[in-house]
């Protein structure tokens, strides 16, 4: 097991555990979720004021060009990350596949976005309150690593081949915050808002750079370059 895959296992493991202290703050400590209101961020400390540390933190590696700890798949982006190959770039082989992998990655989008309304729509009717739109977003939390190191659903539709090549690796902010959107308040809106920010960035990056993105332009992204071997197909050669 490589060391970026190893620390990603542990990193799942204490996602798990915020999962679970937060499902146990739902019951015993209700008063945490106060902060989700208004701007109660301001008035009076709650843990969750950690982890807003914690995941604005995380979004802040992905929007400024990390060398080390940080996977390729979320820095590929950056000028630092990219080994340009010796031979002439054929552009319309690398518009063709942005095109379509964009394609793809916005049915990706429409689904997302299809969900997110189911949420909104539970929250609306009453059904779910703000506490439990925080929760969504934790378990969503848990479920980025699982995607990453287990099995990812999203590869169905997007058909890459691991998560380093993936067209959509950062943008797991906006779907894990993507919930918050309907509860108001500076919490989450500020969650929201910094997610929106990374994945702007991301997309304005695969337009104006796009070489930076596909195997056959980037020799970092390819699969004899690859020090992460981050996900469970990283090289089905070496199985």
């Amino acid at each position: 097991m490589s060391d970026t895959r190893r620390s990603y296992f542990i990193r799942l493991y204490a996602r798990i555990a915020v999962f679970l202290a937060c499902l146990a703050a739902c019951f015993l400590k209700p008063e945490w979720f106060g902060i989700l209101e208004g701007d109660n961020f301001f008035g009076t400390f709650s843990p969750l004021h950690i982890l807003w540390i914690v995941w604005v933190a995380d979004m802040v590696l992905q929007i400024i060009p990390i060398k080390n700890k940080i996977a390729l798949g979320s820095q590929k982006l950056f000028a630092n990350r990219f080994r340009p190959i010796r031979e002439k770039i054929n552009y319309n082989a690398l518009k063709d596949y942005v095109v379509s992998t964009t394609k793809s990655a916005y049915k990706v989008m429409l689904i997302w976005i299809f969900l997110i309304l189911v949420i909104g729509g539970l929250y609306y009717g009453k059904v779910i309150g703000k506490m439990w739109l925080f929760m969504i977003a934790v378990a969503f939390y848990v479920c980025d690593l699982i995607c990453v190191l287990i099995w990812c659903p999203f590869r169905l539709i997007m058909k890459n081949k691991c998560c380093t090549t993936c067209r959509i690796f950062n943008w797991d902010h906006l779907m894990m915050f993507s919930p918050l959107v309907f509860a108001g308040g500076f919490y989450a809106l500020s969650l929201f808002a910094m997610s929106l920010l990374a994945w702007i960035i991301w997309e304005m990056c695969v337009m104006i750079y796009p070489e930076r993105f596909w195997e056959m332009t980037n020799v970092s992204l390819k699969c004899s370059e690859c020090t992460d071997k981050l996900c469970t197909q990283y090289c089905r050669k070496l199985r």
